[in-house]
């Protein structure tokens, strides 16, 4: 590989010319910039990260933590997020809490340690529950964060999401316009407040509606021992005509069961859960799915907290951006 100094000897201008080329300055001519990249490609340069790091003391890394990597959700967002970060010359580094504070907190000290630039984190479920941020509050400055998806009002920084109740809301609504009049709500994750907002949406449009408060419909399904048999036996004993589930595996599983039970029924109740295309197959028939646009939130996300570690001004104002879902009907 190539330095910087072989480059400027044969172009034959400074070292500093060749390095605000190749970092596109506007102080160098379009003519000059081009041959500087077509001579950086043909000798193979790659950029000393490290110790351009160590001179501007940046490190043009990004901190991700996110709470489970076998989460479709999760998986969708990193590739936001990366996308994001690579355009803009910035790399990841990934952590997983395993939806643990302890994990968490030993991820932030560590990405803290190895001198990353900022981070996007999306709160275990542990955190959200407990309601100790102590852990972020004290490692990371606000104006180097961004929480996307599990959110906190406790902490004061820019935030990614979606309106998770007003999706809710708007889609019970749909349906209720449709004329189901038996809709029920399923959720594993009532202990996260993305699942409580959830449950505020679903409840709000069956007060707004004609449908009796006797007729609200909810099973619980956080305990993992036993769901199948719970799920079976509350089938049984509550005849409905749709569900919303909160999450995608609560849908994906009362759909599974409610197919196994009785075929025909299957095929007339509308199941619509948060999931995406590839987990609505995993069903039949094809799940109803609330997109959340997890890449667009990564994007987002990545897009807010580069902005800011670029800004001279610490005067900028935090952003709570909500993301638009959209509803996927398969009739």
């Amino acid at each position: 590989m190539s330095s910087l100094k072989e480059l400027a000897k044969l172009l034959g201008v400074s070292i500093s010319t060749v390095s605000k080329a190749l970092n596109d300055a506007d102080d160098i001519s379009e003519s000059t910039k081009i041959r500087v990249r077509e001579l950086a490609e043909a000798m193979n340069y790659q950029p000393n990260k490290m110790g351009a790091g160590l001179r501007n003391k940046k490190s043009k890394t990004i901190g991700v933590i996110i709470p489970d990597i076998l989460n479709s959700f999760f998986a969708e967002v990193l590739f936001g997020i990366e996308k994001q970060c690579s355009k803009k010359g910035y790399d990841t580094l990934v952590c997983i809490s395993n939806e643990l504070s302890k994990n968490e907190a030993e991820k932030v000290r560590l990405l803290k340690s190895g001198s990353v630039d900022g981070f996007l984190i999306s709160l275990a479920a542990q955190t959200l529950k407990s309601g100790d941020i102590n852990h972020i509050k004290n490692n990371i400055d606000p104006q180097k964060l961004v929480l996307f998806d599990r959110l906190s009002d406790q902490i004061n920084c820019d935030k990614v999401g979606v309106d998770d109740q007003k999706i809710t809301y708007q889609v019970t609504k749909q349906l209720i316009e449709k004329g189901y009049k038996k809709i029920a709500f399923l959720s594993s994750i009532n202990n996260l407040n993305l699942g409580k907002l959830r449950r505020k949406g679903y409840l709000k449009a069956l007060s707004e509606s004609s449908i009796a408060k006797e007729n609200v419909m909810e099973l619980c399904l956080e305990s993992r021992s036993a769901m199948h048999k719970k799920l079976f036996s509350w089938i049984q004993k509550n005849p409905v005509d749709a569900v919303i589930a909160a999450d995608n595996s609560s849908g994906i599983m009362f759909q599974n069961c409610l197919l196994t039970q009785n075929a025909r029924k299957a095929k007339k109740v509308k199941v619509i859960g948060f999931s995406n295309d590839k987990n609505a197959l995993l069903t039949f028939p094809k799940m109803n799915y609330i997109d959340q646009n997890a890449g667009m939130i990564g994007e987002k996300a990545a897009a807010l907290l580069i902005k800011r570690l670029e800004s001279n001004s610490k005067e900028l104002p935090f952003v709570d951006v909500k993301i638009d879902a959209k509803v996927n009907f398969f009739e």
